[in-house]
């Protein structure tokens, strides 16, 4: 029952990350809105501040793996904009380090010169039951 826009938006949310997942940042990059993407992450910490994506800033940000999106759901709330929901569960690697992650995800995507990119996305841990415990580190930039 998805819109011709919800089915275009949750096929460019399952090729943004078969980018992510090779490390094609080029693509990832050009999937990404010029005027920059606003990101929450689910490590704990406050909103990341706004962010222009290079290919040279995910190149350097040492993130790797192999993440699978789960049921994605989309909304379109206007001409221009389409809200969609779903879940990423794989290996995530930081630094050499391997570990099994599971998150809740919403995105918004935006039309921009005629094609849709991701404009601001929102990772909720969904850690097998557990919840984040706040430390100090989630205060520090």
């Amino acid at each position: 029952g998805h819109s011709s826009a919800e089915k275009e938006v949750i096929a460019k949310v399952k090729t943004y990350w078969v980018a992510r997942n090779s490390a094609d940042w080029s693509s990832v990059v050009a999937m990404s809105s010029s005027t920059g993407v606003l990101n929450t992450n689910s490590d704990g910490s406050f909103h990341k501040p706004l962010v222009i994506q290079t290919a040279e800033g995910w190149a350097s940000s040492n993130q790797g793996g192999v993440i699978n999106v789960h049921y994605p759901e989309a909304i379109q709330l206007s001409d221009d904009v389409v809200f969609v929901r779903f879940y990423y569960e794989g290996v995530i690697e930081t630094a050499g380090n391997s570990k099994p992650y599971r998150t809740r995800v919403t995105m918004n995507w935006v039309k921009e010169d005629s094609k849709w990119v991701l404009r601001s996305a929102h990772y909720s841990p969904a850690s097998y039951g557990g919840v984040h415990k706040t430390q100090a580190g989630d205060f520090e930039d």
